[in-house]
Parts: structure tokens; sequence; C-alpha cells
């Protein structure tokens, strides 16, 4: 029989996971194939600029987390995983997604974004997103276009009326 402590902190581990997935609208896995300890840290750093956070579990701890939410992606739990996660659905995405341009060993798998179940080319769409603040910044050079065309029309319209 298992040691009830034993039993106790992967019960722990299992609700952190769990809380994980729920709180955050995007959880992605990566495959861990010889990230050394800086790089592992360098993202992790460039996750957190982000909000977001870099995890390393158990993939039968995450299995039995994810059976719990009616989550299945048990398929692609084999071989060493890390997980980023964050509140904001697209910068964890982007943080990794630049990360694993220059760090071939990093590859993103599968994710859960909004709750679903996402393949690696929608990871990749989303990863193309521009930021919050430059969609914004977009939002707002199509805003004033507007009045900025409507200006020069009245310009030189009234250039003409001078002729």
């Amino acid at each position: 029989m298992a040691n009830p402590k034993i039993l106790a902190q992967k019960q722990n581990v299992i609700d952190e996971i769990t809380n994980n997935v729920k709180k955050s609208s995007s959880f992605i896995f990566l495959d861990n194939n010889g990230l050394t300890v800086s790089e592992t840290m360098e993202l992790r750093r460039k996750l957190k600029e982000s909000n977001s956070e870099l995890k390393i579990y158990k993939n039968t701890l995450v299995a039995r987390a994810l059976k719990d939410l009616n989550i299945d992606v048990e398929s692609e739990l084999n071989g060493p995983k890390i997980v980023a996660f964050g509140k904001d659905i697209i910068e964890p995405i982007k943080a990794v997604n630049d990360f694993a341009k220059t760090h071939d060993k990093l590859v993103m798998k599968i994710g859960i974004v909004d709750g679903k179940v996402t393949e690696l080319d929608e990871l990749k769409k989303l990863a193309t997103i521009p930021s919050r603040e430059g969609l914004l910044t977009m939002f707002a050079s199509g805003l004033l276009a507007i009045p900025r065309d409507f200006a020069i029309c009245l310009d030189l319209h009234s250039k003409n009326l001078e002729n």
C-alpha cells in the first residue's frame, strides 16, 4: 500500500494542475528534449514578462488532473513535457513560439485554449496575432484615418474653390 503522505502530495499536485487549467486561458504542452537549466530559466523569464508561468509536472499527474476535467490529451503525454500557461490567451503562446524559433530543442505540441484542446497548427496561428497593445494601436490608427482623410479632402476642396 502506498504511503498516505505521498498520496496526499500527489493529490495536492493534481489539484494545483486542475486549478491552473481552470484559471488559465491558455495551457500549452511543450516537448523538452534537452533544454539546459539556463535555457529553461530564460524561458521562464520571458513567460513571466507576459504574466505567464512555466511548470514541470509528471505526465501521470497531468493525465489524472485532465481526466477530472474531461479533457483528453493523454496521447500527447509521452516523454518529458513542460507546461506553459497564463491568463492571457495569446501572450504565453507568443512567448513560447518566439523562444522555440531560436531553441530547436523546445517544441510546442498541443494546448488547451479557453477550455478546448487546440492542435499545433492552431497554436501557430494564434502566435502570429499581434499583442493587445498592437491591436489597439491598429484600431486607433484606423479610427484616425477617417478624420485625416476628411481633412485632406476639405483642404483639397478649398484649394479647388480658390482657383
